[in-house]
C-alpha cells in the first residue's frame, strides 16, 4: 500500500493519575482506576461544554495534543485524502424534488456550502423559496445540526428542530411562509427527529427529552402559544421505554410509539382531533413489537406476535384495534425478515430482507404481488415513501459498493421505471475497475456470515493487499452494501474493503439479531473475528495486515475482538466507542442504560447476566500481550457513548497492553 507511514516517537503519550476506584457486584470486585474521568456534572456539560471540570479538560486537551504530534508527518496524506474525498462531492447538488399537492419539495447544497437549503417552488418550478438556509443559520457555530424540517398540511408553516451545541437537545421554531418570517413560537429540549402537524395546521406534536435525556413525553403545542402552556399528551413512566411519533401514510392518524429493541406499544391520535385522548391499540407485552399504519376503516400492523419472528402483516378494524381482532393479511415466513411496509391507496409496497439481501415488493390489496429484480452480488435498496397516499409511483434508490445511488420512479400500473438520478461523482468513476463480491465466513458452530468485498479488479488475491474491515453487530441494525465514496481512497491505493454481516445484526433474519444479543453475544465477536480469518483463507489479505473499523456498539465489537485476538490485526478504529459495557449497564442514571438491558443483560439484578458483559466488556478484558495500534474518537457533549469510555479505555490500554501506540481524538 502506498502513502503508508510510521507514527513519530516523539511524544509520550500522556498518563492521567490513577484514583482506584472498587466496586463489589454480586460478590465480584472490580477496580477503575480512571473513574474520575466521569465530571460528576456531565448532565450539565452536555449542554454546555464550557462548564466541564479543569483537570479533565486538561486531560482530554493533552490527549489530543499528543494525537496531532505523532501523526503530524501524516498532515499531507490527510490534506490529499480530504482533495480526493472533496473531489467526489457535487458541492451544488440537490435532491430530486417531491410532490406534495401544489408544491414540490427537495434539498440542495451549495458550492462551498457546509449544510442542506432546504427549498419549495410551484409544480411548474416558479415561485421557488428558500425554506431554511442551513449555511446561513450554521455560519460561526463550533457546532450546528438539522433535525427534523417538516411542513404543515396547509403548506403555509414550517417546522424547523436545530441543536447548536451537540447534545441532541433540539430547538423548534417555525417559518411562516406567507411573511417568510419566523413565529415567537420557540420550543426547547425537544427530539429533533419527532415533529408531526395536526389535521388543521394549527400545531404539532413533539417529544421533551428530560434532564437524562430521556424521549419520554410526548407534548401538543398550538402556535402562538408558550411552551410552558404546551398540553402533556403521554408521559412514559419506564425508564426502559423510549418514545417516538409516526403519522400514518394516509396522514389521519398520528402515532404515539413506545418501546425498546424487543417490546412496543401503539396509541393514536386523530389527526383532525389532536385534543382527543390518546387511544391504546394492545398494552405491551414483554418480547412482542407492533408497528402500526392505516388504511380505510382499518389499522395494517406489522408484528412479531404469535411466535412470527421475522414479522408478519395484521389487519384490524379502527373501532376494536386490540389483539383479539387481529387477522393475518401478509403471513409470517421464516428467514424473511420484513423490514418495512407502506399501504397506498391501490396497492402496498414491502422492503423484506434474505441472506443480506434487500427485495422490494408491489401488491394489490387482493393478494396478487410482484418484485423488482436486481442482479449484483451485494447492493442496497430502499424506498421513499412520498407524501402522497393516493399515487401510482413509487420512488426507490439503489446502489452497491461500486454503483453510485441512482433514484428511479416506478409505474406501479405498467411496471415501467424511469432513472430521475445518478449520484455524480465529479471527480470521475468507473465502476467497471471494481470488483463486488461475496463470500461466506464459517463461524465455529457452521454458521455462514456473509461477508461482502469491494477491491479493485487488479488487486491480488495472493494475501498481499492491506485490508480495512467494518463491523456493527447490535440491536438487529443492518449495514447496507451501499456506496461510499470516500472508501474509495482506500480500494484505489489497493486496500480490500469488507463489511462483515455478523450476528447481533439482522442481515439474515431477526432471528440473526436474537443469535447475537444477551447469553449469545459473543457470537458477534468471535463471527468478527472468524471473517477476517475467512478474508485470509481466501488471500483478500494476511493476518497483521488487516484494520478493523467499527462505531459506537460497532467500537464494542472492534475493541472485544482485538482484546480475544490482538495477534490477528494491524490496527483498529473505534469511533466514539462503547467500550466500558460492564460500568455503564451498572449505572441506571445513565440517558441509555435502562433501555440497553434487553439488549445486554441487567448486571444490577442478575449475576448470570452480569458475567455474561464482563466475559467481554474491553475495558475489563485487556490482555497483557502486544496490541497493534488504536485510535478511539470521541464527542465531549455525545450522550449516547460518553466521552469517558473512550478516554478511561485508552488511560487503561496504555497501563496493561504491549506495544500500540494508543489514541485518543476528542471533539
Amino acid at each position: 500500500m502506498s502513502d503508508q507511514r510510521c507514527f513519530q516517537n516523539s511524544s509520550t503519550p500522556p498518563r492521567p493519575e490513577k484514583r482506584p476506584v472498587s466496586t463489589i457486584q454480586h460478590g465480584i470486585e472490580r477496580v477503575d482506576n480512571y473513574a474520575w474521568i466521569r465530571d460528576e456534572n456531565w448532565q450539565d456539560v452536555l449542554r454546555e461544554p464550557s462548564g466541564l471540570a479543569p483537570e479533565i479538560r486538561a486531560m482530554l486537551d493533552a490527549e489530543n495534543t499528543y494525537y496531532e504530534e505523532a501523526t503530524d508527518d501524516l498532515s499531507d496524506l490527510r490534506d490529499q485524502l480530504i482533495k480526493e474525498m472533496r473531489g467526489r462531492i457535487k458541492e451544488n447538488d440537490s435532491s430530486v424534488p417531491t410532490k406534495d399537492g401544489p408544491y414540490l419539495y427537495w434539498t440542495k447544497f451549495r458550492e462551498g456550502g457546509e449544510y442542506p437549503v432546504f427549498m419549495r417552488s410551484n409544480l411548474d418550478g416558479a415561485n421557488e423559496m428558500i425554506l431554511l438556509d442551513g449555511d446561513k443559520e450554521g455560519a460561526g457555530e463550533k457546532f450546528f445540526d438539522i433535525g427534523a424540517v417538516t411542513h404543515s398540511p396547509d403548506h403555509r408553516y414550517i417546522a424547523i428542530a436545530i441543536d447548536r451545541v451537540g447534545s441532541e437537545y433540539f430547538t423548534v421554531t417555525f417559518l411562516d411562509t406567507q411573511s417568510g418570517k419566523l413565529l415567537d413560537d420557540k420550543l426547547e429540549s425537544a427530539d429533533g427527529d419527532s415533529l408531526e402537524w395536526d389535521g388543521a395546521s394549527v400545531g404539532v406534536f413533539y417529544i421533551e427529552r428530560d434532564d437524562n435525556q430521556r424521549p419520554n413525553r410526548v407534548r401538543y403545542h398550538r402556535l402562538g402559544a408558550q411552551q410552558k402552556d404546551d398540553v402533556l399528551v403521554y408521559h412514559e413512566h419506564d425508564d426502559g421505554f423510549f418514545v417516538s411519533l409516526s403519522k400514518s401514510n394516509t396522514g389521519a392518524y398520528v402515532f404515539i410509539n413506545a418501546g425498546n429493541q424487543i417490546t412496543s406499544e401503539v396509541q393514536y391520535i386523530r389527526a383532525d382531533n389532536p385534543q382527543m385522548p390518546a387511544v391504546l391499540i394492545e398494552p405491551r407485552k414483554a418480547d412482542v413489537q407492533y408497528y402500526v399504519e392505516h388504511y380505510g376503516d382499518d389499522f395494517l400492523i406489522q408484528t412479531n406476535a404469535d411466535d412470527a419472528v421475522d414479522f408478519k402483516i395484521v389487519r384490524t378494524p379502527v373501532s376494536t384495534p386490540d389483539r383479539s381482532y387481529w387477522r393475518d393479511f401478509i403471513e409470517h415466513k421464516a428467514g424473511t425478515y420484513l423490514a418495512h411496509f407502506t399501504p397506498y391507496q391501490d396497492f402496498h409496497l414491502r422492503m423484506v430482507r434474505e441472506d443480506a439481501r434487500p427485495r422490494l415488493i408491489i401488491a394489490s390489496y387482493d393478494g396478487h404481488e410482484f418484485e423488482i429484480e436486481f442482479d449484483e452480488a451485494a447492493y442496497d435498496l430502499s424506498y421513499r415513501t412520498g407524501y402522497e397516499f393516493s399515487t401510482t409511483e413509487i420512488r426507490y434508490v439503489y446502489s452497491s459498493p461500486s454503483t453510485p445511488d441512482s433514484v428511479y420512479a416506478y409505474n406501479v400500473e405498467n411496471k415501467k421505471r424511469s432513472l430521475l438520478k445518478t449520484k455524480e461523482v465529479p471527480s470521475g468513476h468507473d465502476a467497471s475497475r471494481y470488483l463486488v463480491e461475496r463470500l461466506d465466513a464459517k463461524a465455529s458452530d457452521g454458521t455462514l456470515i456473509p461477508v461482502t468485498v469491494i477491491r479493485l479488479k487488479t488487486t491480488p488475491l495472493d494475501g498481499t493487499a492491506p485490508a480495512l474491515l467494518y463491523g456493527y453487530g447490535s440491536y438487529g441494525a443492518f449495514i447496507p452494501d451501499d456506496f461510499n465514496t470516500n472508501i474509495l481512497s482506500l480500494v484505489d491505493r489497493g486496500v480490500v474493503y469488507a463489511s462483515a454481516h455478523i450476528r447481533g445484526g439482522s442481515a439474515k433474519s431477526r432471528q440473526w439479531y436474537l443469535d447475537g444479543k444477551l447469553a449469545k453475544k459473543m457470537n458477534t465477536f468471535t463471527d468478527f473475528n472468524r471473517s477476517a480469518e475467512a478474508l485470509i483463507e481466501a488471500g483478500y489479505s494476511a493476518i497483521g495486515n488487516i484494520v478493523i473499523y467499527g462505531g459506537s456498539a460497532g467500537g464494542l465489537l472492534v475493541g472485544a475482538c482485538v482484546n480475544l485476538r490482538p495477534d490477528l490485526y494491524a490496527g483498529v478504529i473505534a469511533a466514539v466507542p462503547f467500550v466500558d459495557v460492564i460500568n455503564t449497564i451498572s449505572d441506571a442514571s445513565l440517558p441509555l442504560t435502562p433501555p440497553e438491558w434487553d439488549e445486554w443483560g441487567n448486571p444490577i439484578t442478575s449475576k448470570e447476566q452480569y458475567e455474561w458483559i464482563a466475559e467481554y466488556s474491553p475495558y475489563d478484558n485487556i490482555q497483557r500481550a502486544s496490541y497493534p495500534p488504536i485510535l478511539a474518537t470521541a464527542g465531549l457533549t455525545d450522550y449516547r457513548v460518553t466521552y469517558w469510555e473512550p478516554a478511561k479505555w485508552v488511560a487503561r490500554l496504555r497501563d496493561d497492553a504491549a506495544d500500540g501506540p494508543f489514541f485518543l481524538r476528542i471533539n
